[in-house]
C-alpha cells in the first residue's frame, strides 16, 4: 500500500474506503472498570500517531458483568472500533478467534490495563508492516526496557523465561508480555496448530514461530505492573508448566509438521560459497553428540579397562557408544523423525564404527607395539587423538552416505541450522 492513499495524521480513516492494516485486539474477561479508559486512550493514540487505518477490536470472552453492553457502546460510537462475543473463557481463545476472522495484514494485541507504553505499538509493528519481520513481541526483560513491578512478578518472569531455554531451547527473551503483533499470513498457518486457549497461547504461538524459522523482532519496552491484576499466578504456573509438557512431546515425537511450514514461511539460510546447504548447523549439532559421545566412550572405557584388557575395554566402550550416537545423530544432527528405515541406518552405523574401531584400534596397536606398558594417560591421549581422525570419518560418512539424500526417499531433513526440533 502506497502512503499517498493513507489518510494524513489527526484524521479519521474510512473503513469502508481503507481497509486496516492493523488489528488491535484487546481480549477482556470482566473488565467493566478498565475496558472504556483502555479503548479510548488506545483510540485516541492510534488516531494521533499512527499513520495508517487501524481497528481496534475488543474481545469479550465470557464476562458476566457490564463488559459486553460497553464494548458494544463503544463500537456504535467509536467508527475503527469493533466488538466480538465469545461464550467460553480464555485469552488464547479470544485471540485465535479474532485473529483468524480479521482482515488486516498486521495482526496486534495489547492487555486491557495497557501496562505498556503505547509509544511502542508503532515499533512493534513496523518491521511486519514492511515485510522485515513475523512476529514481533514486547518484552520486559531486553536491554533497555524499563519496567516497574514488585520483586515476586520479577522472579517468576525471569525463572519461566528461564524454563522456556532450558525445556524448550526458547531464544526470545519475555514469552509472557501482553504486547504482541503477528503478519496475518504468518497466522494464518500457525494458529491451527497451537492448541493452548489460555495464558500458554502466547508461548505456544512463538516456540512454533522459532522453531518454523520466522522472524521474531523484540521491542524494548516501559511496563508498569498493574496492582489489580487479577491473574492466578498458581493455576497460570500449573497450565503453563502442562504447556510445556506437551508441547515438548509434540516436538520431540515430530507430530508437528514443522518441516514442511519452513518450507512454506520460513528465512533459508543465506548461501555461503564453498559451503554445502545445512553444513554449519549439522556441524555444530554433530559436534555436540560427538563431545557427549566421547566422554561417554572413555568413561566406559576406563571404568572397563579395570577388569578386562585394552583391546575389548575399547571393543565394548566403543559399540556401545556407537549405537547411541547413531541413534542421537539421526534424530538431532539429521533431523529424521520417522522409524523407517531405523534398522538400516544403524547397521549402516556399524559399518562406520568398523571404520572408528580400525582407526582407535590400530592406535592402540601401534603404542603397544612401541612400549609394552605405557601409561594410562598416554594410552587415554592416544585414544583421544584416534578418536578426533574417527569423528571426522565419521560424519563425512553418515552425511554423505548413511542419512544422504539418496538413503532416506520420503523422509524429511531437519531445516538448516535451526534449533532441535
Amino acid at each position: 500500500m502506497s502512503t499517498s492513499t493513507l489518510p494524513a495524521h489527526g484524521t479519521t480513516p474510512d473503513p469502508a474506503t481503507h481497509p486496516p492494516v492493523l488489528d488491535v485486539v484487546v481480549p477482556v474477561h470482566n473488565e467493566e472498570s478498565d475496558l472504556e479508559p483502555c479503548v479510548r486512550r488506545l483510540h485516541t493514540h492510534l488516531l494521533q500517531d499512527f499513520p495508517y487505518p487501524f481497528r481496534i477490536t475488543v474481545a469479550d470472552n465470557a464476562s458476566t458483568d457490564r463488559t459486553p453492553q460497553i464494548a458494544a457502546r463503544l463500537a456504535a460510537e467509536l467508527p475503527e472500533v469493533t466488538s466480538v462475543r465469545l461464550a467460553a473463557k480464555g485469552r488464547g481463545r479470544a485471540l485465535k478467534h479474532t485473529w483468524s476472522a480479521s482482515d488486516a495484514p498486521v495482526l496486534a494485541y495489547m492487555d486491557v490495563d495497557l501496562s505498556t507504553d503505547l509509544a511502542a505499538l508503532l515499533p512493534l509493528v513496523a518491521p511486519l508492516i514492511t515485510g522485515h519481520s513475523d512476529l514481533a513481541i514486547g518484552s520486559r526483560l531486553s536491554h533497555g526496557s524499563r519496567v516497574v513491578r514488585g520483586p515476586r512478578r520479577e522472579i517468576i518472569s525471569r525463572c519461566y523465561n528461564l524454563l522456556l531455554r532450558g525445556t524448550l531451547s526458547a531464544r526470545f527473551s519475555d514469552a509472557q508480555c501482553g504486547f504482541k503483533a503477528v503478519r496475518a499470513d504468518v497466522a494464518a498457518r500457525l494458529l491451527p496448530l497451537v492448541e493452548d486457549t489460555g495464558w500458554f497461547f502466547d508461548t505456544e504461538l512463538l516456540v512454533l514461530a522459532e522453531r518454523t524459522g520466522l522472524r521474531i523482532h523484540e521491542v524494548a519496552v516501559d511496563w508498569i505492573d498493574d496492582p489489580d491484576s487479577r491473574v492466578d499466578l498458581l493455576s497460570t504456573a500449573i497450565a503453563d508448566l502442562r504447556g510445556i509438557a506437551r508441547l515438548a512431546r509434540a516436538l520431540g515425537t515430530g507430530r508437528l509438521p514443522l518441516a514442511r511450514l519452513r518450507e512454506q514461511l520460513g528465512r533459508t539460510p543465506l548461501p555461503v560459497a564453498g559451503i554445502p546447504a545445512g553444513l554449519p548447523g549439522q556441524l555444530l549439532r554433530f559436534a555436540a553428540v560427538g563431545a557427549a559421545s566421547t566422554l561417554a566412550y572413555l568413561l566406559l572405557y576406563a571404568a572397563l579397562r579395570t577388569t578386562t584388557g585394552a583391546q575389548a575395554a575399547n571393543l565394548i566402550a566403543l559399540l556401545l557408544t556407537a549405537v547411541a550416537n547413531t541413534a542421537l545423530n539421526r534424530r538431532l544432527t539429521f533431523g529424521i523423525r520417522s522409524t523407517g528405515r531405523l534398522w538400516l541406518h544403524q547397521a549402516q552405523g556399524l559399518v562406520v564404527f568398523a571404520a572408528s574401531l580400525g582407526l582407535t584400534g590400530g592406535s592402540l596397536a601401534l603404542l603397544h607395539t612401541v612400549d609394552d606398558a605405557p601409561a594410562r594417560p598416554l594410552e587415554l591421549g592416544v585414544l583421544v587423538a584416534a578418536n578426533l581422525a574417527a569423528t571426522c570419518l565419521r560424519f563425512l560418512l553418515l552425511r554423505t552416505w548413511v542419512f544422504g539424500p539418496r538413503r532416506r526417499p520420503g523422509e524429511h531433513p531437519r531445516p538448516a541450522e535451526g534449533p532441535p526440533q
